[in-house]
């Protein structure tokens, strides 16, 4: 059941339709938000729709509007978040709403960024326009869960990703993981990989496992691949120094060796971190415009980014097969705990099955 009040409901389905445009540029649009919005006529039909695509691209609000041209007066203009009121990128959509000749404007959320927050509906109302608010909020902050996060955090969204035996393990103990889960999971990998930023693994993954880090085509904008090295002992012949296909980054801390890089090919990005602190290089992400990022370390940076907070949901892909072995590789080092009581308790999000494998989603 919908709990809004009678005025706001006939809103929703319009609300529903603007969060189905939103999704559509889901992962493209970072620093961004998403936003969908759309257009009804002074008789209540549907004259315009639009979606924001991507950071310098016009806003959801534009794109609806210009599709609605003269049609939008009178008329109302659905959106999934406040319209900005601040010259960033783009020109402020509260005054492109006000000069079309709008008479309402129905908002889903208030934006978290403190240029706009509540800002831009007052500036609406005090021009004249009715303002409803609040329809359908939770499905739309949802959307925009990870934005908001990076806003209020100044640090990315964080999921830490492994895929394990149903005994725990990520590997025989003789280091071979090739592969434990099936096909059908490792495509969600890469599905996940097309929605997120970046993705970070540490220096032991790229020595052990040489990864590619891409969606494999799942995303016309391929993800950050970010190494995170203490010491930049790294193979000079690794896949992730090809960028041609996507973007490398090597962050590394203050002991690191930076001879390492005199051999290196052009085209890759130097982050010097101040201390080998994972919250210090998400801090540099979020800076860099990520929304979003994707742990695919091992269980040593694992570890340390839980331990620093910078891991906020977990997937985990399970395979029903056995390893064994006291020595066979696990996806964390110990936390220290010392009781039950003080360890990590995390919240279901959501179960599916992949194939013959499971994919469980939890929130911290």
């Amino acid at each position: 059941m919908i709990n809004l009040p009678l005025g706001q409901k006939i809103w929703v389905p319009w609300m529903r339709r603007s969060i189905q445009l939103a999704l559509l540029a889901e992962g493209s649009t970072s620093p961004n938000p998403l936003v969908g919005s759309i257009i009804l006529d002074s008789s209540g039909s549907l004259v315009g729709e639009g979606f924001h695509s991507g950071a310098g691209n016009p806003h959801a609000e534009i794109e609806a509007l210009a599709q609605a041209g003269k049609k939008s007066v009178d008329g109302t203009i659905v959106v999934t978040l406040e319209p900005c009121c601040h010259q960033g990128l783009t020109p402020p959509c509260t005054e492109a709403i006000i000069k079309a000749g709008l008479k309402r404007v129905v908002v889903g959320m208030v934006d978290p960024d403190p240029r706009v927050s509540g800002n831009g509906i007052s500036r609406l109302k005090d021009s004249g326009l009715e303002v409803i608010e609040g329809v359908l909020s939770q499905e739309c902050e949802a959307i925009n869960r990870e934005f908001s996060f990076r806003v209020r955090h100044g640090r990315p969204w964080g999921i830490l990703k492994w895929a394990m035996s149903l005994d725990g393990r990520l590997g025989l103990p003789n280091g071979q993981s090739k592969w434990i889960t099936d096909l059908p999971a490792r495509n969600s990998v890469h599905q996940i990989r097309s929605k997120c930023d970046a993705v970070i693994v540490g220096g032991g993954t790229v020595r052990c496992d040489n990864p590619l880090l891409t969606s494999r085509g799942k995303s016309d904008i391929e993800p950050l691949r970010v190494i995170f090295s203490r010491s930049l002992n790294l193979p000079k012949d690794a896949k992730l120094w090809d960028t041609k296909i996507a973007r490398t980054i090597i962050a590394y801390g203050p002991e690191a060796n930076e001879s390492f890089f005199s051999d290196l090919p052009d085209g890759l990005e130097k982050l010097r971190l101040n201390t080998n602190d994972p919250s210090e290089l998400l801090g540099s992400l979020a800076k860099k415009g990520c929304n979003k990022i994707l742990w695919e370390c091992g269980p040593h940076l694992a570890t340390s980014a839980i331990e620093a907070n910078c891991v906020q949901e977990l997937v985990v892909f399970i395979s029903p097969k056995l390893l064994g072995g006291k020595s066979s590789m696990s996806p964390l080092n110990s936390f220290g705990f010392e009781s039950i009581s003080s360890t990590y308790k995390l919240q279901h999000s959501f179960l599916e099955q992949k194939g013959e494998d499971l994919c469980w989603r939890l929130l911290f």
